[in-house]
């Protein structure tokens, strides 16, 4: 079985910063795309930020020059820095990872059980 377990959630003023964690276990043959999403109340689940096995990034315009995603393939942990936070970013997020699990032989897609993200004075 697979797990991703995220951490690093709370509360926080705005301007502060946040660095959210999650680390994929298991029966993990490899991970090719690793992210993260969020869900507001109300709201549709959407893509913050996702990084490649080689690196590359892509993120949503809201978070840009904000928010650094980045991952350790050998920990199979992917973070999420996020600075200068707004009440517009509090949401559940929710880590997302693309990869193949040996034990179910089978390639899908993953997730945490999303951590809370509240910004607020």
């Amino acid at each position: 079985q697979v797990q991703l377990v995220e951490s690093g959630g709370g509360l926080v003023q705005p301007g502060g910063s946040l660095r959210l964690s999650c680390a994929a276990s298991g029966s993990i043959f490899s991970i090719n795309v690793m992210g993260w999403y969020r869900q507001a109340p109300g709201e549709e689940r959407e893509l913050v930020a996702r990084i490649t096995s080689g690196g590359s990034t892509n993120y949503v315009d809201s978070v840009k020059g904000r928010f650094t995603i980045s991952r350790d393939n050998a920990k199979n942990t992917v973070y999420l820095q996020m600075n200068s936070l707004k009440p517009e970013d509090t949401a559940a997020y929710y880590c997302n990872a693309d990869l193949y699990d040996y034990s179910a032989q089978k390639h899908g897609d993953y997730w945490g059980q999303g951590i809370q993200v509240t910004v607020s004075s």
